[in-house]
């Protein structure tokens, strides 16, 4: 939890709705202060209404400088924008971790589309670079004949046609190492993805349960009384370890969606029958290589940027994508050290 940096109240959607209510109560209050002038220094000048403002003025100066009494104040202002912002958005986190797992489904099949087009293009690439090769050789060779056989026209043809060969296949190569990276990173976030669901669905499974025992246990005015005496709560813990695994999640899932949307658009600009592809998806792909590290891919990022690189790294475009292990057989879920 500590290295999760949760999001404070102010930056929750309750916390944003809190935000805007207090800012209405405050100008609210001065505008009916500042209407009311006249008629409160009438009211301040009786001997009733004096006891009363200085009664209300004792009130504020303890809340001011009580602790107990703020931090009682501000966990029921806090419940009651957490429970109006639950009447018109998800707010539990339980509920939320199972739309990511229904998200994550989608994003998975459409994905292994992808890869699966992908594959097909780079194996299509790559036959077109080894016929390309093989007409390079044929016109080489052609070209020397001519030469031997003093045919200046025909050597001249033929060279300059191994070299506008040799120069698409230069511009080919470097669209298949592009189209490397882009499978490298694609096959890897695909496995991450499916052991992230079902890791967060063996920790829905798991914490629902306890969820319940918790808040069972934990009533609303224990939680109160645990907050007002500094005490950690548990209820508000479990919580805050549930919300932070959903801000974990949230964050992953956009960067799962971005990529694909981003390798999508890379993928539509290339038509490898003509030989031809648009500069703009490789400025994409170039500009996320060049990003810092990926929540969903970890180190992992540098390590496939450096395969895809290396020459003697040969990509296996047959192998299969690999299916998650069980949490048990990886020896531990990734989101168990949120509860820690």
């Amino acid at each position: 939890m500590a290295e999760q940096k949760p999001k404070t109240f102010w930056r929750k959607p309750e916390g944003k709705l809190g935000a805007i209510v207090l800012a209405g109560l405050i100008i609210g209050a001065g505008a009916i202060i500042t209407a009311s002038l006249s008629a409160i220094a009438s009211f301040v000048a009786t001997t009733l209404g004096l006891a009363l403002s200085l009664l209300a003025l004792g009130v504020i100066i303890f809340v001011a400088l009580d602790s107990k009494a703020r931090s009682l104040i501000s966990y029921m202002y806090k419940s009651v924008m957490r429970w109006i912002t639950g009447l018109f958005i998800e707010m539990d986190p339980i509920a939320i971790l199972r739309g990511y797992v229904s998200d994550l489904k989608a994003n998975l099949r459409k994905m292994n589309r992808q890869v699966t087009q992908l594959r097909g293009q780079m194996h299509k690439l790559k036959e077109l670079i080894l016929n390309n090769q093989k007409q390079i050789q044929s016109n080489l060779e052609l070209a020397s004949q001519a030469k031997d056989t003093n045919q200046q026209k025909v050597m001249i043809l033929k060279s300059r046609k191994a070299g506008r060969l040799k120069e698409s296949n230069m511009r080919l190569e470097d669209l298949y190492k592009r189209m490397e990276v882009l499978y490298r990173v694609l096959f890897k976030m695909y496995e991450n993805s499916e052991i992230m669901m079902e890791d967060i669905k063996d920790q829905v499974e798991v914490k629902e349960q306890e969820r319940k025992a918790i808040r069972a246990s934990h009533g609303a005015m224990k939680s109160a009384m645990n907050i007002i005496n500094g005490n950690q709560d548990k209820r508000y813990m479990f919580d805050m370890a549930l919300e932070a695994i959903a801000d974990d999640v949230s964050q992953k899932v956009g960067e799962m969606e971005r990529f694909m949307d981003m390798s999508e658009g890379f993928m539509n600009s290339i038509d490898l029958q003509n030989g031809v592809f648009e500069e703009e998806g490789l400025k994409m792909l170039e500009k996320w290589e060049k990003e810092g590290t990926s929540l969903l891919l970890g180190e992992s990022k540098e390590t496939l940027l450096l395969q895809a690189n290396d020459d003697s790294d040969v990509l296996d475009l047959d192998s299969p994508i690999a299916k998650p292990e069980p949490v048990k057989a990886r020896g531990g879920n990734q989101y168990d050290t949120f509860f820690e």
